[in-house]
C-alpha cells in the first residue's frame, strides 16, 4: 500500500529561473550548470526545488510518499495527474530528450548507439557505472556534429533516462564528456568550464492535459559556445 505523505521542510527561495515553457500544468526550466535539483546533505537550500517552490507556490505534486515537489526529468508542476502522465512518458520512451556534448577524443564512427545497463557504482555511491549483472537497461543514440583535434561535438538522444546516462555511456566508450569531474573528462585548457560540457538542447512531450505535442528548446549556453570557439582554434 502507498504510505501517507509526510512533510519535508523545504524553504521557498526567490532564486531567478530561466523558464522556457509554463502553463497551468507544466513548467520547463533551463537549469544552470551547478544548480542542485533537490536539497541534500551539503546542499540544504539554493536548489532548483527551493526556487520552484517560490515560483509555483504549493502547486508542485508530491512524490515517493512525501509532500515535496515532484521533478520528472526536471520538468513538471501542478497536479499529480500531470506528474504521473509525464512519468509514464518516461517509461514508454515517448518523451524525446536531445542533448549536445563535447567529448574527449575522436569518435571513429559518425553515429552509433550505446546499449549498456547502468546501476549505482559498487564502491562509490555518488557514481553510476555500467553493470551487466544488476543494471537497468540504458540506451543512448549519438551523432557527430563536428570534429576537432582531440575533441568531438556530438548530439545525444536518450531512449531511456538513467542517472548520469550520457556521462556514463560516453566514458564507457573511452570518450568522457569534457570537463566531467566524476567520469574522467579532463578540462585542461578550458578555463570556462565549471563542470561537464553537456547541455539539454530539446525536449518534446505530450501535454498531460491536452494531449498536444509540446517542443521546447534551449540555446547553447555561453560556456558551451566558448568551448566550441576554443576547439575551433585548435584546427
Amino acid at each position: 500500500c502507498t504510505p501517507d505523505p509526510t512533510p519535508v521542510e523545504i524553504v521557498p527561495q526567490d532564486i531567478p529561473l530561466d523558464v522556457v515553457y509554463e502553463d497551468g500544468d507544466v513548467i520547463v526550466v533551463n537549469k544552470p550548470v551547478g544548480m542542485v535539483v533537490h536539497p541534500a546533505p551539503g546542499h540544504p537550500d539554493g536548489t532548483l526545488v527551493n526556487a520552484l517552490l517560490y515560483h509555483c507556490g504549493q502547486s508542485l505534486s508530491g512524490i515517493n510518499g512525501q509532500l515535496r515537489p515532484g521533478i520528472v526529468h526536471r520538468i513538471d508542476r501542478d497536479t499529480s495527474a500531470a506528474h504521473l502522465a509525464l512519468a509514464e512518458q518516461l517509461q514508454d520512451h515517448s518523451l524525446y530528450r536531445e542533448y549536445e556534448a563535447v567529448v574527449v577524443g575522436n569518435l571513429r564512427e559518425d553515429s552509433g548507439t550505446v546499449d549498456l545497463p547502468i546501476a549505482r557504482h559498487p564502491t562509490d555511491r555518488k557514481k553510476m557505472a555500467v553493470n551487466h549483472l544488476n543494471g537497468r537497461r540504458a540506451v543512448t543514440h549519438w551523432t557527430v556534429l563536428a570534429r576537432y583535434p582531440g575533441y568531438t561535438h556530438i548530439q545525444c538522444r536518450l531512449e531511456t533516462g538513467r542517472t548520469h546516462q550520457i556521462r556514463v555511456h560516453m566514458a564507457a566508450l573511452g570518450h568522457p564528456v569534457l570537463g566531467d569531474p566524476v567520469y574522467g573528462g579532463q578540462r585542461k585548457s578550458f578555463p570556462e568550464l565549471a563542470g561537464q560540457c553537456l547541455h539539454a538542447r530539446r525536449l518534446t512531450f505530450r501535454h498531460p492535459r491536452t494531449g498536444e505535442q509540446v517542443t521546447v528548446s534551449c540555446p547553447l549556453p555561453d560556456y558551451f559556445q566558448a568551448v566550441l570557439t576554443r576547439c575551433g582554434r585548435l584546427v
